[in-house]
């Protein structure tokens, strides 16, 4: 007879949590708890992107210490294993991803195993596995930053993936930490549509499916959860706002590049409606991206779109995940640097949403699943984190 184990998957870029530590850390970890204890889930996956924050090499040395935090908390006193992988040596730009995963496995679970890629076995899970540095030589993590010339007119970054492969009670399934690009200007990604950014995304988005989909292993249903970096169409939504207003695109130097772009309405008094800049969104009717959780603003979120193949996702019934404002006080408003966004998201192939048990209605509200962002109403950094919750299929 099947059974299934509560599921947590969580993604969390943390840079603003190491640049603010003090400031932010206990409200993350207090949230990050109130989900857990909310959820009761068995197994907990938290993938985490720009671990160290910008100043990293300054900040590296609290990056154990919040891991070790959450290990040692009460909140995770029934979780007797963990397995968690942090990358950062820094030292090594040539592979060096800033990327940490943490797995938390409750005490419940009786058989849980993960895969050696080197000697191409599952072995069980015991006892605390913690492992920091390059990671190039653990054999439970496949990682992998990409190629310096994979973009050649882009600066090269530590952006990049992690997999882990796991089979709990006879399921077996990979995680996948992602990190993609960002948009480094605001008026270039308004030049096209799609942007030359998003153009980025999925070329580095199919290279991580491509190679987790290879014959070096055999193939398994997977999730893939990061900051995609996915960013709304700019250039359509920027037509549709400034439709019924004029337009001024101000312009620059010898050879007239474009360094503002100006909407301002046509009556109430020429309010401006709309003011882009390379690092500048500043939208006068900002609470539509609240208002229904963004809903309205959900047909220009088209970046998966490329992937429908390939890829699938639970409705998002949440506001934009970023960027947001890291002052205490305004922990719900976004920041006028770009247009807020759906960056941070739970992806699964179409075999692994198959593995979700789904309880019917008139007995679980939504189902026994839940897909939102974690501490909406509190300062988490310029980035909400994104949770799936939901129950997976097992055979034993």
């Amino acid at each position: 007879m099947g059974t299934s184990v509560d599921v947590l998957l969580v993604t969390a870029n943390v840079g603003s949590l190491f640049d603010n530590l003090d400031e932010i850390e206990s409200n993350w970890l207090r949230e990050f708890y109130k989900t857990v204890h909310r959820y009761k889930p068995y197994f907990i996956a938290l993938h985490c992107q720009e671990v160290g924050g910008k100043d990293y090499e300054l900040n590296i040395s609290h990056v154990e210490d919040f891991f070790n935090n959450i290990l040692s908390s009460r909140e995770m006193k029934d979780f007797d294993r963990a397995c968690v992988y942090v990358d950062n040596d820094f030292r090594m730009k040539s592979c060096f991803t800033a990327l940490g995963n943490m797995y938390l496995i409750h005490r419940s679970i009786k058989q849980i195993y993960q895969y050696d890629f080197r000697e191409k076995e599952y072995k069980a899970v015991c006892g605390q596995n913690i492992h920091l540095g390059s990671l190039d030589d653990v054999p439970s993590l496949e990682k992998e930053k990409f190629p310096k010339n994979f973009w050649p007119d882009f600066n090269w970054s530590r952006k990049g993936f992690m997999r882990t492969r796991w089979i709990i009670h006879n399921s077996g399934f990979d995680l996948v930490n992602v990190h993609l690009f960002h948009d480094a200007s605001n008026l270039i990604a308004c030049k096209s549509s799609p942007s030359v950014y998003s153009g980025n995304r999925e070329k580095a988005l199919r290279y991580i499916i491509n190679r987790i989909s290879d014959n070096t292993y055999s193939l398994l249903p997977f999730f893939l959860f990061g900051d995609f970096n996915f960013r709304l169409d700019t250039q359509s939504l920027v037509e549709n706002v400034c439709s019924s207003g004029d337009i001024q695109t101000i312009q620059t130097g010898s050879n007239n590049e474009v360094e503002k772009i100006i909407c301002e309405e046509k009556e109430n008094d020429h309010k401006v409606l709309l003011h882009i800049e390379s690092k500048l969104f500043e939208y006068l009717h900002k609470a539509a991206f609240h208002e229904n959780n963004g809903q309205a603003l959900l047909k220009y979120d088209k970046e998966i779109n490329h992937f429908k193949d390939i890829l699938t996702e639970e409705e998002i019934l949440f506001p934009p995940s970023y960027p947001y404002s890291e002052d205490h006080g305004k922990p719900t408003q976004y920041m006028n640097t770009r247009c807020p966004s759906w960056c941070d998201r739970v992806l699964m192939s179409h075999s692994a949403k198959v593995l979700i048990y789904r309880e019917p209605e008139e007995e679980c509200e939504n189902n026994g699943l839940a897909y939102d962002t974690i501490g909406s109403n509190v300062c988490m950094g310029d980035h909400k984190p994104v949770f799936l919750f939901f129950r997976i299929k097992t055979n034993g």
